[in-house]
This record gives C-alpha cells, sequence and structure tokens, in this order.
C-alpha cells in the first residue's frame, strides 16, 4: 500500500472520530491531527503527481546491430580514359546518397556502403596497377550496382586493377634473357618473388597473393609454395 493510500484511510478514521466525538478538546486534538494529515497528503501529491511510488525506469532503445563486411569481388573493364569497377550490392540504390561515399588518391580507391540491410560495406584498394586523376574519377549508383569510374593519367591499358596482380604477372612473364641458374628450375624467380611480396606485404596483400598464386596453379603446384590456406 502507498503513502497516499495510508494517508487517506487515517484521514478518513479520524473524520469518523471526529463525528462521533461529544467533548470540545477531543474535537480540537483530532481536527488538528487531521490537518496535519491533510497537509502531509497534499505535499506527497505535488511532488510524486498522484503518488508516492518511484517511476519505472523506461528502458533504452537500441537499434539492431550494424555488422562490418570487407568485399572483395568486383568485376571490371576499361576503356583509353577509364577503369571501371563494378560492385555488386543488392538494393544499394535504395540508401541516401550520403551513405555512399568513394575517396581517391593517385594510387588508391576507398569505397564505403552505409546502413545497408543493417551492414556496413568496405571496399578498400590501396595500390592501383597504374596512376589515376582523382578529381576526374567518380561513382554512380545504379540498380543493385556501384559503378566506379578511375580515370586513367595516361591512355594506357591496364592489364589488372592492382599492383600485386601486376607484379604477379610480371614475375610469371619469360624472360627475355634468362638466368642459367632460373632456367634449370623455371619457376624459382617466381617463387622467390610471390614469397618476398608475401613476407613484406599487408594481410591484404597476402591474401591477393594466395588467391592469385592459387587460381594459376594446379593444386600440385600451389602447395609447393609455403603459403598459408585461406
Amino acid at each position: 500500500m502507498s503513502k497516499v493510500d495510508e494517508l487517506k484511510m487515517d484521514i478518513e478514521d479520524l473524520n469518523t472520530l471526529l463525528k462521533q466525538a461529544s467533548r470540545q478538546k477531543s474535537k480540537d486534538l483530532i481536527g488538528i491531527e487531521i490537518r496535519k494529515l491533510n497537509t502531509e497528503l497534499s505535499r506527497i501529491s505535488e511532488n510524486s503527481g498522484t503518488s508516492d511510488t518511484k517511476a519505472t525506469p523506461t528502458p533504452l532503445k537500441t537499434g539492431p546491430k550494424v555488422y562490418e563486411v570487407k568485399l572483395n569481388n568486383y568485376a571490371w573493364d576499361q576503356t583509353d580514359k577509364f577503369v571501371k569497377l563494378y560492385v555488386t550490392l543488392k538494393n544499394v540504390q535504395t540508401l541516401p546518397s550520403e551513405s555512399v561515399i568513394c575517396k581517391f588518391t593517385d594510387r588508391s580507391m576507398d569505397l564505403r556502403v552505409c546502413g545497408l540491410e543493417n551492414r556496413n560495406y568496405h571496399l578498400p584498394i590501396i595500390n592501383l596497377c597504374e596512376e589515376i586523376d582523382p578529381e576526374a574519377s567518380s561513382f554512380r549508383i545504379k540498380n543493385d550496382i556501384v559503378a566506379i569510374f578511375l580515370a586513367k593519367k595516361s591512355p594506357t591499358n591496364w592489364s589488372c586493377v592492382t599492383g600485386v596482380e601486376k607484379r604477379i604477372k610480371e614475375a610469371k612473364a619469360p624472360s627475355l634473357n634468362p638466368d642459367p641458374e632460373e632456367t634449370s628450375d623455371p619457376h624459382s624467380s617466381l617463387m622467390g618473388m610471390m614469397k618476398k611480396m608475401y613476407q613484406e606485404g599487408d594481410d591484404d596483400m597476402k591474401k591477393t597473393i594466395a588467391k592469385a598464386w592459387c587460381d594459376s596453379q594446379d593444386k600440385k603446384s600451389a602447395t609447393g609454395l609455403d603459403f598459408p590456406q585461406f
């Protein structure tokens, strides 16, 4: 029972006693006590609204958990002026324009898509195959696709998108002046370069090297390199 309810019941009992009292002194004492209880009841009501019960705290509302997703797959083609990347993301066109951001430097691009069905997507390419013009580069949002246009600094034909892929292709290409030692072991040069790049590179470079190697070699030759399996 709340304090307000107790005071009301006490006041009712005292009013009953007041009606039954026959002596004036008794009536005066009961009246004083009734006024005290009414004053206390008014004070409590003003401080707490209608009762002295503590309000139940309202639970904080939290939104759904947002997951971070790093992108690795994209399609690409090129013209004399642009290298075009196509990143498939279902319903990306439903996002506000400020939720899709792509930044460019001479040798890198960084795409971020925020809040797409409780996921934030990130596609960083930190070492492009050739230099680009950041000011002339751009992106467009289409149905389920983000199209990125990397403006070439020169109309050079790109053999691939990243510098890592380019070095791997160059290492695999036959040398015009082969070293006699390398001729006896045609894989030694490639293996040596890839191992060096793998040891010195960051996590993204290591994954790219391992993927490129596995895609271009059969299972037996791929396991000849001491690369971790992803």
